[in-house]
């Protein structure tokens, strides 16, 4: 499927980007995961550039990230929308703002070993951003029951039969777009919540062509305890809150 029959060259260069507050424990994990997707065979002739912004940081972050090979760049801003705009500047000014794909990831998240390949090849065809879903890791979280009820919620609008689901969400733990659309809508808002929410409302409102889909989903933590409040672990939290009830 391509969006209105317009498909496009495939981008050279792709920009990882990834906020991070004291994530010294789980961002090895993010960034292996990160490394495995860009050697993917898909992937090969791309130039891929991981950018880390260590906000306000009293750990390791920082160096855990350069010794896994990505680049960094600091601030103290305690603001998400900040964060990763501040990466995706970095990684711009490294690869330039043509014929490149920015995909945004967690510090507490893993992506899949096909995740660039698919958001390349969905570019490929056309589309100028790709909205994602994330799957929380059952492991991290104390109840199954949770989980469970977590899941149906958050499939509540999927159509029965195998139908395509062109779902609600919007995840920067799991979102791509080419540089152009992104500089066009004016990139990640410095807000402390809700970045990604507002970039997609840009892009759609500039009739940008955006896929969602459920098709490549990147495992995030789940944890209760998040480092951004009033975001996606606050709500698994107040949902754990009424589930105990």
């Amino acid at each position: 499927m391509t969006p209105h029959d317009r498909p496009a060259a495939r981008p050279t260069s792709v920009a990882v980007i990834i906020p991070a507050h004291n994530e010294e424990r789980l961002l090895p994990a993010c960034l292996a995961a990160i490394r495995v997707a860009a050697e993917h065979p898909g992937v090969a002739g791309s130039r891929v550039v991981v950018v880390v912004a260590a906000d306000s940081c009293g750990d390791a972050t920082s160096d855990v990230a350069r010794r896994a090979g990505a680049l960094t760049v600091g601030l103290d801003a305690r603001n998400a929308g900040a964060a990763r705009a501040a990466a995706a500047r970095r990684a711009l000014d490294v690869l330039g703002d043509d014929d490149v794909w920015i995909a945004s990831t967690d510090a507490d998240s893993v992506v899949p070993e096909h995740w660039l390949d698919f958001q390349l090849s969905r570019a490929a065809q056309g589309w100028e951003a790709v909205v994602g879903t994330v799957a929380l890791d059952h492991l991290a979280l104390e109840s199954r029951r949770l989980a469970v009820l977590h899941q149906h919620l958050y499939e509540a609008s999927r159509p029965p039969g195998g139908l395509t689901w062109h779902h609600p969400h919007v995840h920067g733990a799991n979102l791509g777009l080419t540089a152009g659309s992104y500089t066009a809508a004016g990139g990640f808002p410095p807000v402390r919540v809700g970045e990604d929410h507002a970039l997609v409302r840009s892009l759609q409102r500039a009739g940008r062509r955006i896929l969602r889909t459920p098709d490549c989903a990147v495992t995030t933590s789940g944890r209760l305890r998040p480092r951004a409040r009033d975001g996606f672990g606050d709500y698994l939290a107040r949902l754990a809150a009424e589930e105990a009830v």
